[in-house]
């Protein structure tokens, strides 16, 4: 393809608009001043770089816990803390809040965010229920705020380039994809001083996010139906759990409404090594993500030259590469400050860009409302399959 990593970076600039912004159009005046944030939970919410951004000021933090409120202080070099989200909502100075709480909370925080009048970045995923979900959508209209969700995927270095290919029709059509989100061992986060936490029996498939995102952020498909299966009895640490999940494991096969399949694993438990990857497979060019954040992807282009299998028949072979991906966190993406690498193959700085410049610009975010919904609600149902035995379910369309 002679696509290589030089020549990406010096796209960047180019492309960064359309790449990471969807070319959505401004939809009112920029704010004159900076925006003043409050983050709120300190464990993920202490992994961003809002306190590096040029437009933000990190005006105040919160946890329930003390230690983890002086972290937050300590790591955004702020002297204001609340020791509950109720509390910080009443400080009249703050614009927008980060929502790093547990994800059953993620629903009623960013409601009673909102109605407090401020701009909303909520971690994945967006809710619990389908009701929830309805719920969350009727608040952000009425609010007239921005919403973001922190969906890593979205802005992942293999995702970026994954989607400047779409975009440049490298792929052709785009006929089936993968995606799998391994995270063996994660029961260790289950109990904490001997108590359940938030994360005890949580089904897989409630927390898809990391999974459909590979696909719908990159051709902007919708999930229409799922069948989903789950692996697990309910048995050892799963008992007793609030969720009432029996399976450690589930794999969902989801049908796009362009007609498209596509399938998505979590797995929480087994031989498995950890993995947040996706898989595109075109017409005219596949690429493969490797199994962790680090080292160099597959890519698969069409060709015409003739080729032996390995039982010697003669075909015509394709062309199978090793490829590297830019570093897009290094380019002009992103403000000089916050060009540096971070958690989630350097997502961190992408999304703290992305919301504090749609609030500058008033404009609607990537991963918006709709795009949250589109990437949580089929895990919903598809847990809902598995609980049937995998049966055929349709999937709402919330972008109406």
């Amino acid at each position: 393809m002679g696509l290589n990593r030089r020549k990406f970076i010096q796209q960047a600039s180019a492309v960064s608009g359309l790449l990471l912004m969807g070319g959505l159009p401004a939809i009112g005046r920029p704010l004159a001043d900076k925006v003043r944030v409050g983050i709120v939970g300190g464990r993920f919410g202490a992994t961003f770089q809002f306190h590096e951004h040029p437009d933000c000021i990190v005006e105040a933090v919160s946890d329930l816990r003390k230690d983890r409120r002086d972290h937050l202080m300590k790591t955004y070099r702020c002297e204001k803390s609340y020791p509950s989200l109720e509390q910080l909502l009443t400080d009249r100075s703050i614009d927008a809040v980060f929502l790093a709480t547990p994800a059953p909370d993620h629903a009623r925080h960013t409601i009673a965010s909102l109605k407090a009048g401020k701009h909303v970045l909520c971690a994945v995923p967006l809710a619990m229920s389908l009701e929830e979900c309805e719920a969350v959508k009727e608040a952000v209209k009425e609010s007239g705020k921005i919403f973001m969700m922190a969906e890593t995927t979205t802005f992942m270095q293999g995702t970026i380039t994954a989607r400047k290919f779409y975009e440049e029709g490298r792929f052709g059509e785009i006929f089936s994809a993968a995606a799998e989100y391994n995270h063996p061992g994660l029961e260790a986060l289950w109990f904490e001083n001997g108590k359940p936490t938030w994360r005890h029996g949580l089904p897989p498939m409630h927390y898809p996010t990391h999974c459909t995102a590979f696909l719908i952020s990159v051709t902007g498909e919708r999930l229409s139906r799922v069948s989903c299966l789950g692996w697990g009895a309910g048995e050892g640490l799963l008992k007793d759990n609030p969720y009432q999940n029996p399976f450690w494991n589930q794999t969902a096969f989801f049908h796009t409404n362009q007609g498209h399949p596509f399938r998505v694993e979590v797995n929480w438990k087994g031989a498995l090594r950890n993995a947040e990857r996706g898989e595109w497979r075109g017409e005219k060019m596949s690429l493969y993500l490797p199994s962790g954040h680090a080292g160099t992807g597959t890519l698969i282009t069409e060709e015409e030259a003739e080729g032996k299998d390995d039982a010697g028949f003669v075909h015509t072979k394709n062309k199978v590469t090793s490829f590297e991906f830019p570093r897009w966190w290094e380019t002009e993406m992103l403000p000089e400050p916050l060009r540096h690498n971070s958690g989630h193959d350097g997502s961190h700085p992408f999304i703290t860009h992305e919301f504090i410049q749609s609030i500058r610009n008033n404009r609607a975010p990537r991963v918006d409302i709709y795009e949250a919904l589109a990437y949580t609600v089929p895990g919903i149902v598809a847990h809902q399959s598995a609980l049937n035995g995998g049966q055929l379910l349709p999937i709402p369309n919330f972008d109406d």
